[in-house]
């Protein structure tokens, strides 16, 4: 038996060695902790006054085989992308492209108007041009111009009156 000198900084360093596994499977690489088979489709989402505009990568998705459904103010894309066929004469010694159905859904602040969305499909992303609900847009109200400050005052004076008069006599 060989006695070995205990060295401390090489047991921290396969601690550090433990600690850098475990961050970058659980942070680095999110899609390692989904299940087999899911792919997460990254999204940018942005919004203005109007309308939501929502970009989508697909990359080698053809538009065919993307379904788009809108309801309330959830928004779900799927779509499904398919494998190459192996030939019988090559071997791979690399291969990370995922294949496989996908399916996103992004839930917006507000009802967007379905029947008025555009989504145009170009160089693998997918860009959707969502306006928002007529009752969901801001509304600017207008301040109807006043009268004179005494004259306003008296007609509110009198309603309180012929209120005040007609409940007097209600009572009796």
């Amino acid at each position: 038996m060989t006695i070995q000198r205990w060295e401390p900084f090489r047991e921290m360093v396969s601690l550090r060695d433990a600690m850098n596994s475990l961050f970058q499977e659980s942070f680095v690489r999110p899609t390692a902790m989904m299940a087999e088979g899911t792919v997460m489709t990254p999204l940018d989402v942005s919004e203005n006054e109007n309308e939501f505009v929502i970009k989508a990568s697909l990359p080698g998705v053809r538009p065919d085989d993307v379904q788009i459904t809108a309801h309330g103010d959830t928004l779900t894309i799927r779509g499904e992308t398919k494998q190459d066929e192996d030939r019988k004469d090559e071997h791979y010694h690399l291969r990370e492209r995922r294949f496989g159905e996908f399916q996103r859904m992004v839930r917006l602040s507000a009802p967007i108007s379905a029947d008025k969305a555009q989504a145009q499909f170009e160089h693998g992303v997918l860009t959707l041009r969502l306006p928002k609900a007529e009752e969901a847009r801001p509304k600017q109200i207008k301040i109807a111009p006043s009268t004179a400050g005494a004259q306003h005052q008296g007609s509110n004076g009198g309603t309180q009156k012929q209120v005040s008069a007609g409940a007097h006599q209600a009572a009796k």
